[in-house]
Order: C-alpha cells, then sequence, then structure tokens
C-alpha cells in the first residue's frame, strides 16, 4: 500500500494536459476516460470505452503512425497491469513520441475496488525499465506532477511515469461513446479535414 499523502487524480490530469498544445491523447477504459472528459470533449482525444489492457498498444499504434506528433496514454494500475506484455513491446518499437502516464490509485475502480497488485508491491515503473524504457518513475509529490507536465512536452524519447493517486469518488463525466464517430474524429485532426468524416 501507498504511504503517505496521495494526489487527487483529476487536478493531476487537469495539471499535465494545461496549454497541452497539439499533444494527442489516448485514455484507457473507466475513470481515467471519465478523468480525461472531465476537462471537456476534445477532437485531440480518443477515449476508449473497452478493450481493457489495450489503451498502450492503441497509444503505440497512433505513435509510429504519427511520429511527428507527441501521444500521451493516460491509463490506470488495472488497466496496464491486464495489459502488461505491451510494456515490452512499447520498449522494444521505443517510439521517441509516446509518453504513459499511470495513474495508479492500487485498486480495480471498475469492477468493485478491489486491491490491485500494485497495493501489494508490483512497482509497474520498475516493470518497465526491466522491459527496456529509457526512462520511468513514480511520482508522488505536486511538484513532481508540474514537472512531469514539462517532460511530456520536451521529452524526445519513450517514458513511463506512474502517479500515486487516492482512491476518489469523482463525479462521472462521460466522453462520446460512439467508436465509429471517436476514430473519424481523431482522423480528422491527425491527418485533415478530407480524412475525417465522410
Amino acid at each position: 500500500m501507498t504511504d503517505g499523502p496521495q494526489l487527487q487524480r483529476r487536478a493531476v490530469v487537469r495539471t499535465l494536459l494545461r496549454d497541452r498544445g497539439e499533444l494527442l491523447v489516448v485514455a484507457g477504459l473507466g475513470a481515467t476516460a471519465w478523468d480525461l472528459a472531465s476537462l471537456g470533449d476534445d477532437p485531440r482525444d480518443f477515449p476508449l470505452w473497452g478493450a481493457m489492457g489495450g489503451a498502450a498498444m492503441v497509444g503505440l499504434g497512433l505513435a509510429l503512425a504519427q511520429p511527428t506528433r507527441t501521444v500521451l496514454v493516460l491509463t490506470g494500475d488495472g488497466e496496464l497491469l491486464m495489459g502488461l506484455g505491451s510494456l515490452a513491446t512499447l520498449a522494444a518499437q521505443r517510439p521517441r513520441n509516446l509518453r504513459l502516464v499511470v495513474l495508479d490509485n492500487e485498486h480495480y475502480g471498475e469492477t468493485g475496488r478491489q486491491p490491485t497488485h500494485t497495493a501489494r508491491g508490483a512497482d509497474l515503473a520498475t516493470v518497465a525499465l526491466a522491459c527496456g524504457f529509457p526512462q520511468a518513475r513514480t511520482v508522488r509529490g505536486e511538484d513532481e506532477v508540474a514537472a512531469l507536465r514539462e517532460e511530456l512536452h520536451a521529452g524526445d524519447d519513450l517514458s513511463l511515469a506512474v502517479v500515486k493517486v487516492a482512491l476518489t469518488d469523482d463525479p462521472l463525466t462521460l466522453p462520446p461513446r460512439d467508436g465509429s464517430y471517436l476514430k473519424h474524429r481523431l482522423r480528422g485532426v491527425v491527418l485533415g479535414p478530407r480524412a475525417g468524416f465522410q
């Protein structure tokens, strides 16, 4: 279990995405997608409604397809644990424009708040480093969140940050649910209007 004060997840997301520029964001299902939606509906966002464990790999595909754009994957500890093998694939591909931020509240928030393995000592940043990530760390303080925001934009290599957040009851803010709509909207952003809705 995490000792000491924990960060508020929505405040963390708000800080990370302040003045985001052209940053593309893939959000894992559940709470991370709702955290992203709480900031407003943005065509640069691709929230996942399903495919638990898939956010990192969706982010990889987007980063490889758009090597000049920075891609941020916002996911949770439960979702990343479901797709833990993705860390090895990401490290092997090493897209320099991909950043992962894991909002780790040490619980499966969508299925009843059962403790995840991070509550029992699993260290996702250490796993990422062992898989070959050039940069991975755990963030616990507000000052570290501000520094992480700068690194999301200024960094030039694959990275992962596990941000320890409190288990909270945040207001439910749902993003658009239509997968086809979300896909075409993002295509319009990255490929131009003619590639979006047709």
